[in-house]
């Protein structure tokens, strides 16, 4: 007799899996999904019960790291005179904006240091250095997306209101030139991430409502001229003469962090790979068919320790969208685990290099800029 721990190995030949017509996504049976479920949650518990001070040294460093970077980069914008030291600056605090964002600000937004009570790594308590504020953020993408991921008029995430990547959303002859609208989002990526809760699809519907939506325009404009102050008119300013150059310089960094960000979570989310789902399909859904949908939805990225720390870890996207509130600086140990999960109940663990993965972004994006006929 099959049991909860034990799936019954007829059953997950590729024979006798069923799939769904609309989606061709792999489906278990309800035996299958509970056993799945057990498998995660013991997996999250193991590592829950292990951690400690070594995780909290771990994201001080990086806040440390991320500092120094920080005043470099500013040091060496400020103060250079030729070419070379000033990109230097640049390259610096860019990479100090995308580790404030990605592996400090994303996780511990998440609540991923919640269980230490300190009052610096708490997610209450966090603001980052980005367009976006803190509480609009967690509002749209730790529930929303987190709750709904690829979930088809229920995650917002999915084409952020601006791209078509599946046969589920209707094409509109203004699709046909959404590599612009993808080239902007990228460009613009801290501004497009802090108008999302504006939900400007609903303007076009009639169904917005301004009284609604104050509290968050209120923190949207707060936060955005706080950010337009800090670096393009106080860190400008202190450097007289050169305002100018210092303005050049952290407009680039910012651009670099935003053609970084942007990349590194269209390729967690919208590889060829990744698979949409309708609300009908997750009507009723067990825990056990939520850990499946965030299998099937994700996606990751193969490299060294330094694409996982610039990427904020989310180069294991799939951990991620399993583990959410786990320090993402244990979703390396945990990565082969949860690959090994996968192979044991016949499902994908969607995996490659970068330039492979967001390659497929590219393809997705373009493909679905024109009709398409679901198959």
């Amino acid at each position: 007799m099959t049991t909860a721990t034990q799936p019954n190995v007829e059953q997950l030949r590729p024979e006798n899996i069923s799939f769904n017509a609309a989606q061709g996504n792999q489906r278990l049976t309800q035996e299958q999904f509970a056993s799945l479920q057990k498998d995660f949650d013991d997996l999250r518990a193991e590592i829950v019960a292990d951690l400690g001070q070594s995780d909290v040294d771990y994201m001080k460093n990086i806040i440390r790291v991320q500092r120094y970077l920080e005043i470099a980069g500013r040091t060496l914008i400020h103060f250079s005179f030729t070419p070379v030291p000033f990109m230097l600056g640049v390259a610096a605090l860019s990479v100090s904006k995308i580790m404030d964002n990605m592996e400090i600000g994303h996780n511990v937004m998440h609540g991923q240091f919640d269980w230490t009570n300190d009052p610096k790594l708490h997610s209450r308590n966090f603001e980052w250095d980005t367009a976006c504020d803190a509480g609009s953020w967690k509002r749209t993408h730790n529930y929303e997306h987190h709750t709904f991921t690829n979930i088809i008029g229920k995650d917002r995430d999915y084409g952020y209101a601006v791209l078509r990547l599946s046969d589920d959303t209707p094409w509109h002859p203004l699709r046909s030139i959404q590599m612009v609208y993808f080239a902007a989002l990228s460009i613009f990526f801290q501004w497009g991430v802090a108008l999302h809760e504006l939900e400007s699809e609903r303007l076009r519907d009639g169904t917005f409502d301004l009284e609604e939506k104050k509290p968050y325009l209120k923190g949207l404009f707060r936060k955005g001229a706080k950010q337009i102050f800090k670096d393009y008119v106080f860190f400008p300013a202190l450097a007289g003469p050169f305002f100018w150059k210092v303005m050049l310089g952290n407009a680039l960094a910012n651009l670099g962090r935003n053609l970084w960000a942007s990349a590194i979570i269209f390729c967690g989310h919208f590889t060829e790979q990744a698979q949409a789902f309708t609300e009908e399909e997750c009507e009723n859904e067990t825990k056990g068919e939520w850990y499946y949908r965030q299998l099937l939805g994700s996606s990751n990225l193969e490299g060294g320790k330094l694409l996982h720390i610039m990427s904020g870890h989310l180069s294991y996207q799939i951990e991620h969208h399993l583990f959410p509130d786990i320090p993402a600086n244990r979703y390396e140990e945990m990565g082969p685990r949860v690959q090994a999960i996968c192979e044991k109940y016949g499902l994908p663990y969607n995996t490659g290099p970068f330039w492979k993965q967001y390659g497929t972004v590219l393809q997705r994006v373009w493909k679905y800029s024109f009709p398409t006929k679901a198959k």
